[in-house]
């Protein structure tokens, strides 16, 4: 906001106030993560190759445009911890089950990556180093800086905490410059959508409103480290093509949570 200075001789200097536009936001190095139900397109279960594609080509064109990327990937289209547990499952046991769902889908994005030409690597919390690597933090950032998209997978490696957890710790730790969240809508709303034709988007949100409102854009335990850290948290939708390009480039249409 840039006021003008005052002049006795110039009336409309009194009252007048020009507003700037905001400089578009860009972000270099960011963390995006996606559900697990991203993936299953008009399925009940699963994976849809065509969709998984699809998301991959997106992440390929914002890395080849410059940008630094990591993911984390959720497993609810394979096995939700939560879900298992309140069927009676021990919910230990049923995170860890998740977390393997976590890592079906992340060699699955990096599949797709590669068959489109990128590179990739997963690195998972629970070593497993017949299908890929241990996660460790120097490793990841070592990749990124050679140009490679990073998938993070089976979480913290810990039951109790979410992929959301995940995602932000790993934003945290990677130095990311936003944290973005691929949804099934263009933001975060006062209501569902797709349910209450009224609803409306906000552009701006504090991390404060978003617990106070406990508007469920992620886990508390998320928007608090993500707020300790200064990291942004935009959300926008994946399904839009050419999504992911926009809000790197601070022009797409999303919502961005911040102090």
């Amino acid at each position: 906001m840039v006021r003008r200075p005052f002049k006795l001789d110039d009336p409309m200097s009194v009252a007048e106030t020009i507003a700037d536009p905001a400089p578009a936001r860009t972000y270099k190095r960011v963390l995006l993560k996606i559900s697990g139900e991203a993936l299953m397109g008009d399925g009940q279960y699963g994976i849809d190759q065509a969709v998984c594609e699809r998301i991959a080509q997106e992440v390929l064109d914002a890395a080849n445009g410059g940008a630094e990327i990591c993911l984390v990937i959720g497993g609810g289209n394979i096995f939700r911890g939560v879900q298992g547990a309140a069927k009676g499952m021990e919910r230990a046991s049923a995170d860890y089950m998740g977390m393997l769902a976590t890592v079906m889908n992340a060699l699955a994005m990096q599949n797709a990556i590669e068959s489109l030409g990128g590179k990739a690597r997963v690195l998972s919390a629970i070593p497993m180093t017949s299908v890929c690597e241990p996660y460790i933090r120097r490793r990841a950032l070592r990749h990124m800086e050679k140009g490679r998209i990073v998938i993070f997978a089976a979480g913290t490696g810990n039951p109790f905490f979410t992929t959301d957890t995940a995602a932000a710790l790993r934003a945290a730790e990677m130095g990311a410059d936003a944290l973005l969240k691929g949804t099934q809508v263009d933001g975060v709303y006062t209501a569902d959508p797709k349910k209450d034709p009224n609803a409306t988007r906000y552009d701006q949100l504090s991390y404060h409103e978003v617990l106070a409102r406990d508007l469920k854009v992620m886990d508390a335990s998320a928007v608090s480290l993500m707020r300790d850290n200064g990291i942004p948290i935009v959300v926008f939708s994946i399904h839009k093509r050419g999504g992911l390009a926009d809000v790197l480039a601070g022009r797409g249409v999303c919502t961005t949570i911040t102090d």
